[in-house]
Protein backbone atom coordinates (compact mmCIF):
# COMPACT_ATOMS: atom_id res chain seq x y z
CA UNK A 1 0.00 0.00 0.00
CA UNK A 2 1.54 3.13 -1.01
CA UNK A 3 1.69 6.48 1.68
CA UNK A 4 -1.20 8.24 -0.02
CA UNK A 5 -3.59 5.20 0.24
CA UNK A 6 -1.97 5.09 4.06
CA UNK A 7 -2.59 8.88 4.47
CA UNK A 8 -6.16 8.94 3.50
CA UNK A 9 -7.12 6.31 5.35
CA UNK A 10 -5.50 7.66 8.89
CA UNK A 11 -7.27 10.60 7.67
CA UNK A 12 -11.10 8.94 7.33
CA UNK A 13 -10.22 7.12 10.82
CA UNK A 14 -8.96 10.38 12.56
CA UNK A 15 -12.39 12.37 11.10
CA UNK A 16 -15.05 8.84 11.70
CA UNK A 17 -13.93 8.60 14.95
CA UNK A 18 -14.82 12.29 16.94
CA UNK A 19 -18.16 12.08 14.12
CA UNK A 20 -19.42 8.28 15.35
CA UNK A 21 -18.73 9.61 19.00
CA UNK A 22 -20.70 12.87 18.58
CA UNK A 23 -23.69 11.27 16.68
CA UNK A 24 -23.71 8.59 19.71
CA UNK A 25 -23.74 11.76 21.78
CA UNK A 26 -26.22 13.16 19.67
CA UNK A 27 -28.71 10.38 19.50
CA UNK A 28 -28.74 9.60 23.75
CA UNK A 29 -29.42 13.51 23.84
CA UNK A 30 -32.43 13.08 21.75
CA UNK A 31 -33.66 10.15 22.65
CA UNK A 32 -33.27 11.62 26.17
CA UNK A 33 -36.33 12.54 27.55
CA UNK A 34 -34.41 15.07 30.24
CA UNK A 35 -36.04 18.50 29.71
CA UNK A 36 -32.90 20.12 31.08
CA UNK A 37 -30.58 19.13 28.15
CA UNK A 38 -30.02 21.97 25.47
CA UNK A 39 -30.83 19.93 22.73
CA UNK A 40 -30.35 23.07 20.13
CA UNK A 41 -27.43 23.84 21.08
CA UNK A 42 -25.75 20.70 21.49
CA UNK A 43 -27.15 20.10 17.51
CA UNK A 44 -24.86 23.50 16.42
CA UNK A 45 -21.61 22.64 18.59
CA UNK A 46 -21.84 18.94 16.35
CA UNK A 47 -22.38 20.95 13.62
CA UNK A 48 -19.79 22.88 14.21
CA UNK A 49 -17.53 20.18 15.47
CA UNK A 50 -18.30 18.37 11.71
CA UNK A 51 -16.89 21.09 9.83
CA UNK A 52 -13.77 21.88 11.89
CA UNK A 53 -12.82 18.35 11.35
CA UNK A 54 -14.06 18.48 7.82
CA UNK A 55 -11.77 21.50 7.00
CA UNK A 56 -9.13 20.49 9.57
CA UNK A 57 -8.85 17.49 7.25
CA UNK A 58 -8.78 19.37 3.97
CA UNK A 59 -6.13 21.67 4.79
CA UNK A 60 -3.88 18.91 6.39
CA UNK A 61 -3.99 17.12 3.53
CA UNK A 62 -3.26 19.47 0.82
CA UNK A 63 -0.41 20.68 3.14
CA UNK A 64 0.77 17.13 2.93
CA UNK A 65 0.34 16.78 -0.99
CA UNK A 66 2.10 20.29 -1.53
CA UNK A 67 4.77 19.41 1.09
CA UNK A 68 5.30 15.42 0.41
CA UNK A 69 3.61 14.29 -2.83
CA UNK A 70 4.73 16.79 -5.30
CA UNK A 71 8.13 16.63 -3.95
CA UNK A 72 8.03 13.24 -4.71
CA UNK A 73 6.41 13.49 -7.96
CA UNK A 74 9.79 15.88 -8.85
CA UNK A 75 11.85 13.01 -7.48
CA UNK A 76 10.30 10.45 -9.21
CA UNK A 77 10.40 12.82 -13.20
CA UNK A 78 14.03 13.53 -12.05
CA UNK A 79 14.78 9.47 -11.42
CA UNK A 80 13.06 8.46 -14.68
CA UNK A 81 15.08 10.89 -16.86
CA UNK A 82 18.63 9.19 -15.08
CA UNK A 83 16.82 6.19 -15.95
CA UNK A 84 17.01 7.48 -20.03
CA UNK A 85 20.64 8.49 -19.78
CA UNK A 86 19.72 12.04 -18.63
CA UNK A 87 21.93 13.24 -16.12
CA UNK A 88 21.21 17.17 -15.98
CA UNK A 89 18.01 17.32 -14.18
CA UNK A 90 18.90 19.00 -10.90
CA UNK A 91 17.21 19.18 -7.35
CA UNK A 92 17.66 21.77 -5.32
CA UNK A 93 17.67 21.17 -1.52
CA UNK A 94 17.20 24.72 -0.85
CA UNK A 95 13.73 24.20 -2.41
CA UNK A 96 12.60 22.25 0.49
CA UNK A 97 13.56 21.20 3.83
CA UNK A 98 13.68 18.31 6.52
CA UNK A 99 13.72 14.56 5.43
CA UNK A 100 12.61 15.95 1.70
CA UNK A 101 16.25 18.16 1.49
CA UNK A 102 17.76 15.42 2.70
CA UNK A 103 16.30 12.99 0.23
CA UNK A 104 16.78 15.57 -2.13
CA UNK A 105 20.92 15.85 -1.72
CA UNK A 106 21.40 12.32 -1.79
CA UNK A 107 19.69 12.31 -5.08
CA UNK A 108 22.19 15.24 -6.16
CA UNK A 109 25.03 13.35 -4.78
CA UNK A 110 23.88 9.89 -6.72
CA UNK A 111 23.49 12.14 -10.01
CA UNK A 112 26.83 13.95 -10.05
CA UNK A 113 28.54 10.55 -9.50
CA UNK A 114 26.57 9.00 -11.74
CA UNK A 115 27.54 11.39 -14.55
CA UNK A 116 31.14 11.79 -14.05
CA UNK A 117 30.93 7.93 -13.59
CA UNK A 118 29.48 8.18 -17.65
CA UNK A 119 31.73 11.00 -18.51
CA UNK A 120 34.90 8.73 -17.47
CA UNK A 121 33.73 5.86 -19.32
CA UNK A 122 33.07 7.59 -22.65
CA UNK A 123 36.53 9.32 -22.14
CA UNK A 124 38.05 6.05 -21.79
CA UNK A 125 36.16 4.23 -24.64
CA UNK A 126 37.49 7.46 -26.70
CA UNK A 127 40.90 6.99 -25.57
CA UNK A 128 40.83 3.57 -25.85
CA UNK A 129 39.42 3.65 -29.62
CA UNK A 130 42.45 6.02 -30.26
CA UNK A 131 44.79 4.14 -28.57
CA UNK A 132 43.59 1.60 -31.49
CA UNK A 133 43.72 3.63 -34.25
CA UNK A 134 47.44 5.02 -33.25
CA UNK A 135 48.97 1.49 -32.61
CA UNK A 136 47.13 0.75 -35.96
CA UNK A 137 48.60 3.39 -37.80
CA UNK A 138 51.84 2.71 -36.36
CA UNK A 139 52.00 -1.05 -36.81
CA UNK A 140 51.49 -0.43 -40.40
CA UNK A 141 54.37 1.53 -41.32
CA UNK A 142 57.27 -1.38 -40.36
CA UNK A 143 54.67 -3.59 -41.70
CA UNK A 144 54.85 -2.30 -44.91
CA UNK A 145 58.80 -1.70 -45.15
CA UNK A 146 59.61 -5.13 -43.85
CA UNK A 147 57.38 -6.86 -46.54
CA UNK A 148 59.00 -4.54 -48.96
CA UNK A 149 62.39 -5.64 -47.65
CA UNK A 150 61.53 -9.27 -47.83
CA UNK A 151 60.13 -9.31 -51.30
CA UNK A 152 62.90 -7.00 -52.44
CA UNK A 153 65.25 -10.56 -50.85
CA UNK A 154 63.11 -12.85 -52.80
CA UNK A 155 63.06 -11.02 -55.80
CA UNK A 156 66.87 -11.29 -56.06
CA UNK A 157 67.19 -6.77 -55.65
CA UNK A 158 69.08 -7.80 -52.98
CA UNK A 159 71.64 -9.55 -55.40
CA UNK A 160 75.06 -8.47 -52.71
CA UNK A 161 75.78 -9.98 -49.39
CA UNK A 162 76.36 -5.78 -48.73
CA UNK A 163 72.60 -4.92 -49.93
CA UNK A 164 71.10 -8.33 -48.63
CA UNK A 165 72.41 -7.13 -44.93
CA UNK A 166 71.43 -3.63 -45.15
CA UNK A 167 67.75 -5.43 -46.06
CA UNK A 168 68.42 -7.79 -43.11
CA UNK A 169 69.04 -4.99 -40.55
CA UNK A 170 66.64 -2.79 -41.48
CA UNK A 171 63.75 -5.76 -41.29
CA UNK A 172 65.47 -6.08 -37.92
CA UNK A 173 65.03 -2.54 -36.42
CA UNK A 174 61.55 -2.40 -38.22
CA UNK A 175 60.36 -5.92 -35.74
CA UNK A 176 61.59 -4.23 -32.85
CA UNK A 177 59.99 -1.05 -33.66
CA UNK A 178 56.89 -3.36 -33.84
CA UNK A 179 57.82 -5.09 -30.45
CA UNK A 180 58.25 -2.06 -28.76
CA UNK A 181 54.53 -0.43 -29.73
CA UNK A 182 53.25 -4.00 -28.76
CA UNK A 183 55.12 -4.09 -25.41
CA UNK A 184 53.24 -0.72 -24.35
CA UNK A 185 49.98 -1.87 -25.15
CA UNK A 186 50.53 -4.44 -22.96
CA UNK A 187 52.42 -2.31 -20.46
CA UNK A 188 49.15 0.16 -20.46
CA UNK A 189 47.07 -2.88 -19.90
CA UNK A 190 48.73 -3.56 -16.91
CA UNK A 191 48.26 0.20 -16.06
CA UNK A 192 44.54 0.17 -16.89
CA UNK A 193 43.84 -2.17 -14.03
CA UNK A 194 46.25 -1.55 -11.68
CA UNK A 195 48.59 -4.93 -12.13
CA UNK A 196 51.86 -4.01 -12.95
CA UNK A 197 54.10 -6.40 -11.46
CA UNK A 198 56.83 -4.47 -8.54
CA UNK A 199 59.82 -6.04 -6.93
CA UNK A 200 61.16 -3.05 -4.84
CA UNK A 201 64.75 -3.53 -3.91
CA UNK A 202 67.12 -0.87 -1.76
CA UNK A 203 69.18 -0.08 -4.57
CA UNK A 204 72.23 2.38 -4.85
CA UNK A 205 70.97 5.03 -7.03
CA UNK A 206 75.15 5.56 -8.12
CA UNK A 207 75.80 2.23 -9.02
CA UNK A 208 72.43 1.74 -10.87
CA UNK A 209 72.86 4.92 -13.45
CA UNK A 210 76.17 4.01 -13.98
CA UNK A 211 74.66 0.77 -15.45
CA UNK A 212 72.47 2.65 -17.21
CA UNK A 213 74.41 5.12 -18.59
CA UNK A 214 77.06 2.43 -20.08
CA UNK A 215 73.81 0.71 -21.71
CA UNK A 216 71.70 3.76 -23.43
CA UNK A 217 75.35 5.37 -24.23
CA UNK A 218 76.13 3.05 -27.10
CA UNK A 219 73.16 3.61 -28.49
CA UNK A 220 73.29 7.29 -28.43
CA UNK A 221 76.79 7.60 -30.37
CA UNK A 222 75.10 5.34 -33.10
CA UNK A 223 72.42 8.31 -33.34
CA UNK A 224 75.56 11.07 -33.09
CA UNK A 225 73.55 12.15 -29.59
CA UNK A 226 76.35 13.55 -27.17
CA UNK A 227 75.48 11.74 -23.82
CA UNK A 228 76.60 13.61 -20.14
CA UNK A 229 76.25 12.28 -16.72
CA UNK A 230 76.90 14.40 -13.64
CA UNK A 231 76.47 13.07 -10.15
CA UNK A 232 76.15 14.95 -7.19
CA UNK A 233 74.85 12.19 -4.51
CA UNK A 234 76.62 11.31 -1.27
CA UNK A 235 77.89 8.00 -1.83
CA UNK A 236 76.18 5.36 -0.89
CA UNK A 237 72.39 7.09 -1.28
CA UNK A 238 69.91 4.40 -1.70
CA UNK A 239 66.50 4.42 -2.93
CA UNK A 240 63.35 1.75 -2.73
CA UNK A 241 62.44 0.63 -6.18
CA UNK A 242 61.97 -1.54 -9.13
CA UNK A 243 65.09 -1.28 -11.15
CA UNK A 244 63.75 -2.65 -14.33
CA UNK A 245 60.36 -0.47 -14.07
CA UNK A 246 62.78 2.28 -13.26
CA UNK A 247 64.89 1.84 -16.29
CA UNK A 248 61.88 1.65 -17.97
CA UNK A 249 61.46 5.51 -16.86
CA UNK A 250 64.82 6.47 -18.11
CA UNK A 251 64.45 4.77 -21.10
CA UNK A 252 61.50 6.28 -22.33
CA UNK A 253 62.26 9.37 -21.40
CA UNK A 254 65.62 9.29 -23.12
CA UNK A 255 63.54 7.55 -26.37
CA UNK A 256 61.28 11.10 -26.38
CA UNK A 257 64.21 12.88 -26.95
CA UNK A 258 65.51 10.74 -28.95
CA UNK A 259 62.53 10.92 -30.94
CA UNK A 260 62.43 14.52 -30.63
CA UNK A 261 65.77 15.89 -31.29
CA UNK A 262 66.15 17.98 -33.88
CA UNK A 263 69.53 19.29 -33.95
CA UNK A 264 72.33 18.10 -36.12
CA UNK A 265 74.59 17.60 -33.19
CA UNK A 266 72.13 16.45 -29.98
CA UNK A 267 72.86 16.55 -26.39
CA UNK A 268 71.43 14.83 -23.10
CA UNK A 269 72.40 15.61 -19.46
CA UNK A 270 71.51 13.08 -16.79
CA UNK A 271 72.27 14.74 -13.36
CA UNK A 272 71.69 13.08 -9.82
CA UNK A 273 70.60 16.21 -7.45
CA UNK A 274 70.50 15.54 -3.29
CA UNK A 275 67.36 17.35 -2.70
CA UNK A 276 67.31 16.64 1.19
CA UNK A 277 65.50 13.42 2.07
CA UNK A 278 65.05 12.80 -1.99
CA UNK A 279 67.09 11.96 -5.26
CA UNK A 280 65.96 14.22 -7.89
CA UNK A 281 67.02 13.08 -11.73
CA UNK A 282 67.26 15.64 -14.13
CA UNK A 283 66.84 14.56 -18.10
CA UNK A 284 67.72 17.47 -19.96
CA UNK A 285 67.82 17.39 -23.88
CA UNK A 286 68.56 19.99 -26.77
CA UNK A 287 65.76 19.10 -28.79
CA UNK A 288 62.89 21.13 -30.02
CA UNK A 289 61.01 21.36 -27.10
CA UNK A 290 57.45 21.91 -26.15
CA UNK A 291 54.95 24.58 -26.38
CA UNK A 292 54.08 26.23 -23.16
CA UNK A 293 50.15 25.33 -23.58
CA UNK A 294 50.89 21.52 -24.28
CA UNK A 295 53.40 21.29 -21.36
CA UNK A 296 50.73 20.55 -18.74
CA UNK A 297 49.41 17.38 -20.90
CA UNK A 298 52.21 15.61 -22.13
CA UNK A 299 51.90 13.22 -19.65
CA UNK A 300 47.93 12.18 -20.12
CA UNK A 301 47.43 8.68 -21.84
CA UNK A 302 47.43 9.47 -25.45
CA UNK A 303 47.99 13.02 -25.78
CA UNK A 304 50.36 13.81 -28.82
CA UNK A 305 52.09 17.23 -29.11
CA UNK A 306 52.49 16.36 -32.82
CA UNK A 307 48.35 15.97 -33.34
CA UNK A 308 48.75 14.55 -36.88
CA UNK A 309 48.94 10.75 -37.62
CA UNK A 310 51.37 11.83 -40.54
CA UNK A 311 54.45 12.79 -38.59
CA UNK A 312 57.56 10.94 -38.98
CA UNK A 313 57.64 10.28 -34.94
CA UNK A 314 54.85 8.29 -34.44
CA UNK A 315 54.32 6.51 -31.11
CA UNK A 316 51.04 5.38 -28.91
CA UNK A 317 51.09 8.46 -26.78
CA UNK A 318 50.85 6.62 -23.64
CA UNK A 319 54.90 5.98 -23.14
CA UNK A 320 55.08 9.42 -20.80
CA UNK A 321 51.63 8.42 -19.08
CA UNK A 322 53.52 4.89 -17.85
CA UNK A 323 56.98 7.24 -16.82
CA UNK A 324 53.80 9.07 -14.25
CA UNK A 325 52.58 6.03 -13.17
CA UNK A 326 55.82 3.90 -12.45
CA UNK A 327 56.96 7.11 -10.77
CA UNK A 328 53.93 8.09 -8.36
CA UNK A 329 53.77 4.09 -7.71
CA UNK A 330 57.38 4.87 -6.22
CA UNK A 331 55.94 7.62 -3.94
CA UNK A 332 57.60 9.89 -6.27
CA UNK A 333 56.12 13.03 -8.15
CA UNK A 334 57.57 14.13 -11.84
CA UNK A 335 57.27 16.97 -13.90
CA UNK A 336 58.89 18.96 -17.19
CA UNK A 337 59.81 22.58 -17.96
CA UNK A 338 60.89 23.36 -21.64
CA UNK A 339 61.92 26.16 -24.35
CA UNK A 340 60.22 25.82 -27.52
CA UNK A 341 63.46 25.19 -30.44
CA UNK A 342 65.38 24.78 -27.06
CA UNK A 343 64.91 21.72 -25.06
CA UNK A 344 62.84 19.87 -22.70
CA UNK A 345 63.89 18.80 -19.11
CA UNK A 346 62.32 16.01 -17.19
CA UNK A 347 62.55 16.23 -13.86
CA UNK A 348 61.06 13.52 -10.97
CA UNK A 349 62.04 12.73 -7.40
CA UNK A 350 62.25 9.43 -5.36
CA UNK A 351 62.32 9.47 -1.50
CA UNK A 352 65.87 8.49 -0.07
CA UNK A 353 65.92 5.23 1.80
CA UNK A 354 67.36 6.02 5.27
CA UNK A 355 67.56 2.27 6.73
CA UNK A 356 70.36 0.29 7.95
CA UNK A 357 72.71 -1.55 5.56
CA UNK A 358 71.45 -4.75 6.08
CA UNK A 359 70.93 -7.34 3.70
CA UNK A 360 68.97 -6.50 0.69
CA UNK A 361 65.28 -7.83 0.63
CA UNK A 362 63.17 -8.30 -1.79
CA UNK A 363 59.17 -7.00 -1.66
CA UNK A 364 56.53 -7.85 -4.32
CA UNK A 365 53.69 -6.00 -4.63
Amino acid sequence: MDLKKRLVITFSILLSLPVFIAITGFAIVILSKDPFVPKPLFIEVFLALIIVLILSCIVVTVWINNGVFNHIRRLNKAMSSIAQGNFDDTLSEEEVSGEIAELFKSYEDMRLKLKESTEDKLHDEQQNRELISNITHDLKTPITSIKGYVEGIMDGVADTEEKKERYVKTIYTKAMEMDRLINELTYYSGIDTNRIPYTFHRIDVSDFFNDCIEEVGLDLDNKNIELNYSNLLEPGTRIIADPEQLKKVINNIIGNSVKYMDKPHGIIDIRLLDASDSVRVEIEDNGRGIEQKNLANIFERFYRTDASRNSAQGGSGIGLSIVKKIIEDHGGYIWATSKEGEGTCMHFVIRKYEGENDSEKEEQI
